[in-house]
């Protein structure tokens, strides 16, 4: 597993401070990496093909990250290629007023995937004690006056903990990816956003501003990773500087997570097989004449090898036939004496 020291499993302690934005260690070059993101998509679409069918564990692949970072792109460039039997995204917004009445898991359960599918979150739960925690939004919403505020965060960090081993327990797999970029990297995209006209419906002033906060949202992630990190439900942080790299990296791990997974078509039983064949002579009755004749069987085209051979053959058949008609004056003449 080349990705293996961007997972953050409970075992050790994340620091933000010290966790690269910006290496490309897994690949020679950017055409290496859109190479194996290719092969990768592949894989994956075959792989989330079996899980449908198979019908026995679901996953959520979530992302979350600071403004810029690359979240659409990435879901777009690595599972905007799968079939959308049974992949679902949900991008949690700021929470509705319905939303707000209920606990601040519900919005979330209802979107969970069923077996056999897979759920992608463009941002998630953690908003609650991410831009919930850096502004505080806890305490201006309604609250029963037992509640501790100044113990919200730490409630919600158990609360999650407990939610999403409980969907492990049931079947279901959360997958959890922070998209690490610098400072200066989302400086970068924001200019681009602002002076690149097709990019300006990208940029928002609420983006800027949430900028001024950029230290207060670095440590709001490094406890939330360090607080909600399982052997079941690891995080992932990777570097996001490169979007090429970055959609590599990802690619592996969403790659990785379903091999484990190990889906597989479901076998059919010999006593399934054995109606097929009543359907079979039912389906032919209802069919024109000359459509139940049985298929001509397909010539399967011949291999360089074996094209080699028949010319060798072809062309040993004319020498044959010449040496045939030298012989024929000689018998004659023979024949005569």
């Amino acid at each position: 597993m080349a990705f293996k020291k961007y997972v953050i499993d409970g075992s050790k302690k994340f620091n933000i401070a010290k966790s690269s934005t910006d290496e490309t260690d897994l690949c020679k070059d950017r055409k290496d990496a859109e190479t194996k993101l290719a092969k990768n998509i592949e894989e994956i679409d075959k792989l989330q093909e079996k899980l449908y069918a198979e019908k026995k564990e679901g996953v959520i692949f979530l992302f979350q990250a600071m403004d810029a970072a690359g979240k659409d792109g990435t879901i777009r460039a690595v599972l905007s290629a799968l079939s959308p039997h049974g992949v679902h995204e949900v991008a949690f917004k700021a929470p509705s007023s319905d939303e707000l009445a209920h606990d601040f898991l519900w919005r979330v359960a209802s979107k969970t995937p069923a077996k056999g599918e897979i759920a992608i979150f463009n941002r998630s739960h953690y908003e609650d004690v991410l831009i919930g925690k850096v502004r505080e939004l806890y305490r201006t919403q309604a609250n029963a006056r037992r509640i501790d505020l100044d113990k919200v965060i730490e409630n919600r960090y158990e609360d999650i903990r407990n939610f999403e081993e409980y969907l492990y327990h049931n079947n279901v797999r959360t997958v959890k990816i922070f998209l690490n970029v610098s400072k200066d990297e989302q400086a970068r995209r924001f200019l681009s956003r602002i002076e690149e006209p097709e990019k300006n419906w990208k940029f928002s002033g609420s983006d800027y501003e949430e900028r001024a906060y950029w230290d207060a949202y670095q440590e709001a992630f490094e406890s939330a990773i360090n607080a909600t990190s399982t052997k079941h439900c690891p995080w992932y942080v990777v570097p996001a500087d490169h979007k090429w790299y970055m959609r590599y990296a990802v690619s592996e791990i969403i790659l990785a997570t379903l091999q484990e997974m190990d889906p597989q078509f479901p076998e059919v039983t010999p006593e399934r097989l054995a109606t097929f064949a009543k359907y079979k002579e039912d389906l032919l009755k209802e069919l024109p004449a000359e459509e139940k004749k049985p298929a001509k069987k397909e010539t399967k085209p011949k291999g360089a090898a074996a094209k080699k051979a028949d010319e060798k053959k072809t062309a040993k058949k004319p020498a044959k036939a010449a040496e045939k008609t030298a012989k024929k004056p000689a018998e004659k003449a023979k024949t005569e004496k």
